[in-house]
């Protein structure tokens, strides 16, 4: 009896702890698929969230490129004055764009990064055009008479003056030029720097824009409404804009605050008509930079330890 009675309790005893395991099992069964769901779930969704960031992406990114190249569409045949206001509109949309870029670059892929990059250099070529047509008929980059210039080309190891009377309101040209210092005192109402190796250059307040291209090993000190400053490398930019200055191409560029001063500086302010109290000149913008987060290795501010503010002959 006792031994039957053992037997049937080790035959119940087996079954009942089979039975036991059972739930467990369909617990961790029931576990996993909720899991599984629930990774779809965000997978779904998060794929479904990112999608509709591209689509507003590209919808705000196309929105504004149209609006950029339509401002640029009216530059042709407007006034000089029209076509640098609608050129600073155009820039500083520009670098907006470029910004809204930069801040999403993480759920871009590298085709669309590319494709939006091409549309921005695209972009930025529209924007040197007008730029270009800026320049008066008389004045030739290269070959010009110098009876015809109002600036100063083809020179090397010379000191070179020009006073208010010779450029107020005028647009000032600079190029070929090689160990030059150059003071130009007045209120232009452009200026244009091109090919300079090893000059010291200084000049008035410029009402509208400085064009660089092509400076090497040089020292650049103005005020002005805007910069532009092409394959520049090794330079200092002693600085006062009032919008933003602008860099492409370029690298070892260097800024520091506006520091000349000479009679009448603050008569030639007047007549330029910028904002001596408004000076932007460390907010620099690189096309050629797209990295959101992190500041273009191509330019950096000099300390003030090195700064100079002594511009004797």
């Amino acid at each position: 009896m006792d031994a039957a009675a053992g037997v049937n309790q080790g035959n119940g005893f087996a079954p009942e702890s089979g039975a036991a395991k059972i739930p467990e099992r369909l617990e961790k069964r029931h576990k996993a698929r909720v899991e599984d769901a629930e990774r779809r779930k965000e997978a779904k969704e998060s794929q479904s969230v990112a999608e509709e960031k591209e689509e507003y992406f590209f919808s705000t990114f196309n929105t504004e490129l149209a609006s950029i190249e339509q401002l640029l569409s009216s530059c042709s045949g407007a006034e000089q004055a029209v076509v640098m206001q609608i050129l600073e509109e155009a820039t500083a949309k520009t670098v907006q764009l470029q910004k809204f870029v930069n801040d999403s670059m993480l759920f871009l892929t590298q085709y669309q990064l590319r494709k939006t990059q091409a549309a921005l250099q695209k972009l930025q070529t529209s924007l040197l055009r007008p730029e270009r047509r800026l320049s008066p008929r008389k004045i030739q980059v290269d070959g010009a008479a110098a009876s015809e210039q109002c600036g100063f080309s083809n020179m090397s190891d010379e000191y070179l003056t020009k006073t208010s009377e010779e450029i107020q309101k005028r647009d000032v040209l600079l190029t070929h030029l090689t160990n030059c210092k150059v003071r130009l005192f007045g209120s232009p109402s452009t200026l244009h720097l091109k090919h300079i190796d090893g000059c010291e250059i200084l000049c008035g307040p410029v009402s509208s824009s400085v064009f660089v291209d092509h400076c090497t090993n040089s020292t650049l000190v103005f005020p002005c409404q805007q910069l532009r400053t092409h394959n520049t490398t090794d330079t200092q930019v002693y600085l006062h804009v009032t919008s933003r200055a602008i860099i492409e191409d370029c690298h070892g560029v260097s800024f520091a605050p506006f520091s000349w001063s000479y009679p009448n500086l603050e008569d030639d302010f007047s007549v330029s008509g910028l904002d001596m109290n408004r000076n932007n000149w460390s907010q620099v913008d690189d096309f050629n930079w797209l990295a959101a987060g992190t500041p273009s290795p191509n330019w950096t501010t000099i300390p003030e330890a090195d700064r100079k503010t002594h511009w004797d002959p």
